[in-house]
This record gives C-alpha cells, sequence and structure tokens, in this order.
C-alpha cells in the first residue's frame, strides 16, 4: 500500500506540511470573511459569499460586503471570480480596482439580495468595462 493510500484509510499526512503550496484549493469556508485589498494596499471589502455555477461546477462570482459601519449602511457587489487574484504572501486577496470605482458601482443592500440567476452576461459586461 502507498503512502497515498495509507493517508486515505488512516487520515495520516506522508505529504510535506504545506502540501497545497502552491497554492491550488480553498475550502469555501476559508474565503467567506477574507479581506480584499486592491495593488494600492486600499481595503475595498470581505468576501461574504461564493456563487457557484451548478452546471459546470465553477465559481462563477464573489459577493463583496464595502463601506458601511459595524455592517449598516454597506453595500453588497456581485463580482466575477474570476478578477479576483490571491496574496499568497499576506493571504488575501487582490482586487485591482480604485475604492472610488467600488463605491460607485451598482451594487445591493443586504435587504435585498440580487435573484440567483442573475444576468452574468450584463454583470461581466459592467467588471470588464470598468477595466478588468
Amino acid at each position: 500500500m502507498d503512502n497515498f493510500q495509507v493517508d486515505n484509510a488512516t487520515g495520516a499526512n506522508h505529504e510535506a506540511l504545506f502540501a497545497n503550496t502552491p497554492l491550488r484549493v480553498l475550502t469555501s469556508s476559508s474565503i467567506t470573511g477574507d479581506k480584499v485589498f486592491n495593488p494600492q494596499e486600499e481595503h475595498l471589502g470581505t468576501i461574504k459569499d461564493i456563487m457557484l455555477n451548478i452546471i459546470d461546477g465553477k465559481i462563477e462570482y464573489f459577493i463583496m460586503e464595502s463601506g458601511g459601519i459595524f455592517g449598516l449602511g454597506a453595500k453588497f457587489f456581485a463580482i466575477p471570480f474570476r478578477l479576483l487574484k490571491v496574496d499568497e504572501v499576506k493571504k488575501r486577496f487582490i482586487y485591482n480596482m480604485s475604492k472610488e470605482s467600488i463605491s460607485d458601482s451598482p451594487g445591493f443592500d443586504v435587504d435585498h439580495w440580487p435573484e440567483t440567476n442573475l444576468h452574468l452576461e450584463n454583470l461581466n459586461s459592467y467588471w470588464n468595462f470598468m477595466g478588468e
């Protein structure tokens, strides 16, 4: 029996301590709550949720909360997940958008969650236009 089979049968790990290096997979629970910054080190928001395409199994977009104080007055944004980059060193996400552009972008509030079948063509077109 090889180490892989032993690991699966016993839960032991024979691999390196950081077997997921370079970073390749993350759990959804490890993503939600993560902070999002832009390359200029401005805090843009926090990931509140991820939306999966159940047809092809891919992440379509992430829901980012931005603004507000203690959750009041915050705005939520549905942003295509492909626009999010991982900063492995600082253990956070990077989104190449200015803070002003985010605050001026169309979003929604927590009491008016968008339909789960958002028109992804419109969503992708908007964020592509904003400077992907």
